[in-house]
């Protein structure tokens, strides 16, 4: 693998800081970013790089195992089901759903200080 093959879902508080550092990173290509307020920040960086945008995130999850990880940011639990639906239904193994605790722990690591995300906590069911 020479580089990570990224979707985004979510492009506000928490989705365009992370966004940022995905498109500063050499070894990652962010494959699309999706909101469902395309005046969302994220979306705007998004489209500056040339990265597709959508307000229908499956529309990014349906390249399947062309994506090697797909980061939800949104805090929507509604979400998280229909990613987790998809995979079992289409039987992906490869592409991993990250929760948007793990892109909050990722980015506080990278800050070197705890980095709040909008949602509060949020259970993984």
């Amino acid at each position: 693998m020479n580089e990570f093959r990224i979707v985004v879902i979510g492009a506000g508080e928490t989705g365009t800081p992370l966004l940022t550092q995905l498109l500063g990173a050499s070894f990652v290509k962010v494959l699309g970013v999706a909101d469902l307020d395309p005046e969302q920040p994220g979306i705007a960086l998004a489209r500056q790089h040339g990265v597709t945008t959508t307000q229908d995130f499956m529309t990014l999850v349906s390249k399947g195992n062309e994506v090697d990880i797909i980061i939800d940011v949104t805090g929507v639990p509604k979400v998280r089901e229909e990613l987790r639906k998809y995979m079992v239904d289409t039987a992906n193994e490869h592409t991993l759903i990250m929760h948007e605790q793990i892109a909050l722990l990722m980015m506080s690591l990278s800050a070197g200080k705890l980095v709040q995300g909008k949602h509060g906590n949020q259970e993984y069911h």
